[in-house]
């Protein structure tokens, strides 16, 4: 790779996750401050814990039943409009859901929706399993890189070897900025490149914080 070519960081999100939220927040700043260049996937919680939703607490499943339509969105504006529109549209949907905390309803879609320069009608897509397949599949590539125990987000970079250092999280509130951003990017590949390296974990203290 050439001293002026960015190294690509495949993300995963699903923008009802505060935290994958966060996490993408922080990715950007790492754009600003190394040669990163991010390629967002979707994946869905739904996906995720569908053969489990026995085991979650009402209120997660009550969350996870609002989950459907906005990943619908954004992978029917992928597969109609092409991947590059999944950063803005995400960016729309996820101010609107995290730093203004509107409800997740069509009105709200839409506006995002014309925010990221997309026709409304996209936001038909909430309540249709015709983009399910690809759906699953966007899904799939990314938890397959991690296995079934995380959630949103997964961060994927080719290694020095060239196979993919794939990893969830990081964890982080609120978004790292500057040189901070920088060093939590750097830790974050160094371990996350040693073989057999899994996990770093801590009880969280405070919540998302959005600005």
């Amino acid at each position: 790779m050439s001293e002026t070519a960015k190294t690509p960081a495949d993300f995963w999100f699903d923008p009802l996750c505060p935290w994958a939220w966060m996490t993408s927040r922080w990715m950007l700043e790492v754009e600003k401050v190394r040669p990163v260049e991010v390629r967002w996937h979707v994946m869905s919680l739904a996906v995720l814990n569908e053969d489990k939703l026995d085991e979650l607490p009402e209120e997660y499943r009550e969350l996870l039943a609002t989950a459907w339509g906005p990943v619908r969105v954004c992978i029917a504006a992928e597969q109609q409009h092409g991947s590059e529109v999944l950063g803005p549209l995400y960016t729309a949907l996820g101010t609107r859901f995290h730093n203004r905390g509107l409800e997740r309803t069509r009105e709200t879609i839409v506006d995002a929706l014309e925010e990221a320069g997309l026709p409304a009608e996209l936001a038909d897509a909430a309540d249709s399993d015709a983009y399910d397949k690809q759906l699953r599949a966007s899904h799939k590539e990314g938890i397959d890189l991690v296995g079934q125990e995380v959630g949103t987000p997964v961060i994927a970079v080719p290694g020095h070897d060239g196979e993919q250092i794939a990893f969830f999280g990081p964890v982080v509130t609120p978004a790292p900025k500057g040189e901070e951003a920088a060093k939590l990017w750097d830790g974050t590949l160094m371990v996350a490149s040693i073989p057999g390296f899994y996990e770093i974990k801590r009880t969280r203290t405070q919540g998302p914080v959005f600005d």
